[in-house]
């Protein structure tokens, strides 16, 4: 489902960015539960996992498995993480059609994610993509630390525009903008995003946000009013980044649902299905969940706000 002006597509990351931070590793069949309840709830997007090595994130050894598992049709993208070569050759393996390339604008997040700085990271997606090209995946790409590093700072736009620009000549079909740490606020958002859109107009940008300070609705507001349309979420809020100290969890798939229907604008998601996720998700783990609604209530939307987004939703 492509964005456009008044509808906006989210990415559920619950299954890889969402539980990559989870100190115990969530049984495969609860995965595919959970999977199949968020598509059920009218995602059309979701992040699977990532092709890493399993000693450093346990989480995401089954990664191929689900994927190999996970049938869901035509319309749906099931996207996986890739970093190197050994990733996407395993990605291809699994029969992966959506893939997303990760690099950090930093050179201190880099070397904690990958162990090597931004240029070799980046230099080492180059057989990872001409492996993933001809088995045809399709391509996307994040940006990691894309705003602030917890190792280097604030990162400079241009230098974002400059890995923007090498993502870009591997075919990528949208960009992603992460706030690793959940540090940015609006001004950061617009300043990142123009200098981007400046430099490669042609290119879809999506945001991919933390909320570790409660900025990430603000971030959203700034971004819907800049035009863009393409966000990651997690279910309930939950995750964050091993590899990045302080990171805390991203902004919850419920809230973003909540803000863009109070706001006017479709989701395509059905508002009830995903509490009820988000309830079995708090069971399964065991522990309360991050997002502000799960924090209030399990209820959906107030009826009136329901109707009056259910001829947008479909």
């Amino acid at each position: 489902m492509p964005a456009t002006a008044d509808q906006v597509l989210i990415t559920d990351v619950l299954l890889r960015d969402g539980l990559q931070n989870e100190p115990v590793v969530v049984p495969t069949t609860d995965k595919l539960r959970l999977a199949y309840g968020l598509l059920n709830a009218g995602l059309t997007s979701l992040e699977v996992g990532s092709f890493v090595h399993p000693e450093k994130v346990p989480q995401m050894a089954d990664t191929g498995l689900l994927m190999e598992r996970l049938r869901p049709g035509e319309s749906v993208s099931l996207h996986a993480l890739v970093l190197n070569e050994r990733g996407a050759r395993r990605a291809v393996e699994a029969g992966v059609r959506d893939v997303r390339l990760t690099v950090s604008a930093s050179d201190g997040h880099s070397l904690a994610n990958a162990g090597v700085p931004r240029d070799a990271a980046l230099a080492r997606l180059d057989p990872a993509v001409e492996l993933l090209t001809a088995a045809g995946a399709r391509l996307e790409a994040t940006i990691a630390t894309a705003f602030i590093c917890p190792f280097d700072g604030g990162t400079d736009p241009a230098t974002v525009v400059e890995v923007a620009r090498r993502l870009a000549a591997f075919g990528i079909r949208v960009l992603h903008l992460a706030d690793t740490i959940g540090a940015a606020g609006p001004l950061h958002i617009r300043r990142t995003v123009a200098a981007v859109r400046e430099a490669l107009p042609d290119l879809p940008l999506g945001l991919h946000l933390h909320n570790t300070y409660g900025m990430a609705p603000a971030n959203v507001w700034e971004a819907l009013r800049l035009g863009v349309r393409r966000f990651d979420a997690a279910l309930g809020g939950i995750g964050g980044c091993p590899f990045a100290p302080g990171a805390a969890g991203n902004l919850g798939t419920d809230d973003l649902v909540n803000l863009c229907h109070h706001a006017g604008i479709a989701t395509g998601i059905d508002v009830g299905r995903l509490t009820a996720v988000r309830e079995e998700l708090r069971i399964l783990l065991g522990h309360r969940l991050d997002s502000a609604l799960s924090a209030v209530s399990a209820a959906p939307l107030p009826l009136g706000l329901a109707a009056a987004t259910a001829d947008m939703t479909g």
